[in-house]
């Protein structure tokens, strides 16, 4: 079978090529794999070698979002280690049968600098911003290039536009980052109503989101905590560990409480409770009625199951107010986002009283529960994204 180079550009394009890759190696191709941001940690825990030595930066790739961010990726030596992965993609690329870029511009014109045969999915561009998609120079000429065997969109909008745009055909058959949601890693015990937190996973923007969420959960009513009414679910990453939980979550007067055996930490204020699922994110995806987040790529998955999202911006450097607003116009009417006019309490208060509605609509709104079904279908597709890819280019492969 083919040598495969995935080649990708951020930790959500990591997560899709890894399960793409894992698709891949299912039909026996040999699958290497170019991350170029951050350490490529999805590929690792795939089992996907990962070409040449990593690094992750504080900003976690996204410093391209302030002036303070370009200015701390340059003095960190990110601009110079992108040039390096270039490098090293293009000494190594005649060992491949073909590239598969995840990503935007970046990793579309290092494929086309290669001259080897190139798929590419477009995970991060889609026509549901603007209406029509505006490809940066020089995407759209790479795009048009014979070296670029295939291309895949990540909704149906984005392939009818493209198709036209591009004078080539572009595929849609679902999102590969779909595909590691299909099952809970455990079931939650029944609640009336079922709150799931995504804070994130980058730090330390993860710690600052977390304890902008907990001040939402202060501002929900007391008497919305009854024991079976409303149970509350944080997602969190292993890399903020109970110590420095303890710690972040003291200073605003909350506790953590372990427990023993099979049972999950929690932390506790005046009669709340949350939950702390570790390792937990599908059970907590697939559990909650409504999602209360401040990720992307969650935030999209949560959407593809059929779920509504409530927004609540950071300050970044991802999950700022207008990334949320962008995020709003990818995935359409079912993520919300409370209306306030500063960024203080007043904030944290619209934003608990804009849970509890959406709690009793997600539980007794049929029209809320259809909008949902058909939003997951239009922005995301149907389940199962990663291995069509796979056979496509298993296909394209055949051919050559």
């Amino acid at each position: 079978m083919a040598r495969l180079l995935l080649l990708s550009n951020g930790h959500g394009e990591d997560l899709s090529g890894a399960l793409l890759g894992q698709a891949l190696k299912a039909q026996g191709h040999s699958v290497e794999a170019l991350p170029l941001v951050g350490r490529g940690n999805p590929y690792s825990e795939a089992a996907i070698p990962l070409v040449g030595r990593t690094r992750e930066f504080s900003t976690g790739g996204l410093g391209y979002t302030t002036f303070r961010g370009r200015l701390t990726e340059l003095i960190q030596g990110q601009v110079i280690y992108l040039l390096s992965r270039l490098l090293r993609l293009l000494r190594n690329a005649g060992r491949y049968d073909l590239v598969v870029v995840i990503g935007d511009v970046i990793p579309v014109m290092a494929a086309w600098l290669c001259h080897r045969p190139v798929a590419t999915y477009l995970v991060a561009y889609s026509s549901h911003y603007e209406g029509r998609l505006r490809l940066p120079w020089p995407c759209g000429s790479c795009l048009k290039s014979q070296r670029f065997k295939a291309v895949f969109s990540r909704d149906a909008l984005t392939a009818l536009d493209l198709s036209e745009q591009l004078k080539r055909e572009v595929v849609f058959v679902g999102n590969p980052f779909m595909d590691s949601v299909l099952s809970p890693s455990q079931r939650l015990p029944y609640a009336k109503r079922r709150l799931g937190l995504l804070p994130g996973s980058r730090r330390p923007e993860l710690e600052h989101n977390l304890l902008l969420l907990l001040g939402v959960i202060d501002q929900i009513p007391l008497s919305q905590h009854r024991p079976g009414a409303l149970e509350i679910d944080l997602a969190l990453v292993g890399a903020l560990g109970d110590d420095p939980l303890h710690n972040l979550a003291q200073s605003h007067g909350w506790s953590l409480v372990r427990e023993q055996g099979s049972f999950p930490a929690r932390l506790e204020k005046d009669g709340r409770q949350i939950q702390v699922r570790r390792q937990g994110f599908n059970s907590v995806l697939l559990g909650s009625d409504l999602l209360l987040c401040m990720a992307g790529t969650a935030a999209e998955q949560a959407v593809g199951m059929a779920k509504p999202v409530l927004q609540l911006p950071g300050q970044g450097p991802q999950f700022t107010a207008g990334f949320a607003e962008a995020q709003r116009r990818l995935l359409g009417p079912t993520v919300f986002c409370a209306a306030a006019p500063d960024e203080g309490e007043q904030r944290l208060k619209a934003t608990a009283k804009l849970a509890v509605e959406l709690l009793e609509r997600s539980v007794n709104d049929p029209d809320l529960r259809r909008d949902c079904r058909e939003q997951a279908m239009q922005r995301l597709g149907p389940q199962g994204g990663g291995s069509k890819m796979a056979d496509w280019i298993s296909g394209l492969l055949e051919k050559s």
